[in-house]
C-alpha cells in the first residue's frame, strides 16, 4: 500500500542515514523504531572489511530499543537512495518477525519521497519462530 510514515517519522530516518558508515559499498540506510510508549530509536547501517560482521540500519534501532528495556515496537521506518523504497534484507525481515508484532505496520522509502506500508507478516510469511523451538531445552518451553 503506497503509504507514507509521519513526517517527523520519515525525517528521522533520513537523518539516521547519514550517520552510516559504508565506506565499501557506498549505500547508506536510515531505519527508525518507534516504540507503543512513543519513544523513537534510529539506526544505520555499520559495514565492516569481515562483511558479516556488518549490521543493518533497521537492527541497530531494534536492538537500541530492546536494550534500552523499552515497550515492543509500535512502527518502524526504513529509508535510502533507491529508486523503488528501499525493502529489508532477509536477516532483518527474521529479526522483526522475533522482535516486533506480526501486523505492525513497516513503512519502506527512498529518497525521493515514494513510501510503502506493509506488515512483519507480509514481509516474512511463515517465519521461523519460538514456537518451532519449543520442547528443545531453550528458554522459550
Amino acid at each position: 500500500m503506497r503509504e507514507a510514515p509521519p513526517a517527523v517519522w520519515a525525517e528521522a530516518a533520513r537523518s539516521a542515514r547519514g550517520r552510516a558508515y559504508v565506506p565499501y559499498s557506498g549505500f547508506a540506510v536510515g531505519a527508525l523504531v518507534v516504540t507503543t510508549d512513543g519513544r523513537a530509536f534510529s539506526g544505520a547501517n555499520v559495514e565492516n572489511a569481515a562483511y558479516p560482521a556488518s549490521i543493518c540500519a533497521e537492527r541497530v534501532a531494534l536492538v537500541k530499543a530492546v536494550t534500552e528495556g523499552e515497550a515492543p515496537p509500535a512502527a518502524l521506518v526504513v529509508v535510502a537512495d533507491t529508486a523503488e523504497p528501499v525493502t529489508p534484507c532477509g536477516v532483518c525481515r527474521q529479526v522483526m518477525a522475533e522482535l516486533c508484532p506480526p501486523e505492525m505496520p513497516v513503512y519502506l522509502g527512498n529518497l525521493a519521497g515514494d513510501w510503502i506500508r506493509t506488515t512483519v507478516t507480509a514481509l516474512l510469511p511463515g517465519a521461523f519462530g519460538k514456537e518451532a523451538l519449543s520442547g528443545h531445552g531453550g528458554r522459550g518451553e
